[in-house]
């Protein structure tokens, strides 16, 4: 059987590693509980357990409004960019 995912669109921010992009992270999530800035890169609780997001991961926000990294080769296969 096959199935084709449902076209969904979602938040994310591209994190840097700079405070600005924890900070647009944060406004994203609506709150700081569940992430972690570190010099080694922005740990966020998920459902899944804590994920690491280094720097040029993208950081999405789901459909329930859980976030979590996504590396930018799966990103960028996976969605494209709308304005």
């Amino acid at each position: 059987m096959k199935a084709r995912k449902k076209p969904v669109v979602v938040e994310f921010e591209l994190y840097d590693g700079t405070a600005e992009s924890v900070h647009r992270i944060i406004d994203m999530y609506g709150k700081t509980k569940g992430i972690n800035n570190t010099p080694e890169g922005l740990y966020i609780t998920t459902m899944e357990g804590i994920m690491k997001a280094n720097k040029g991961d993208y950081v999405i926000k789901g459909i329930k409004g859980e976030i979590y990294p996504c590396k930018p080769d799966i990103f960028q296969n996976t969605y494209d960019i709308i304005q």
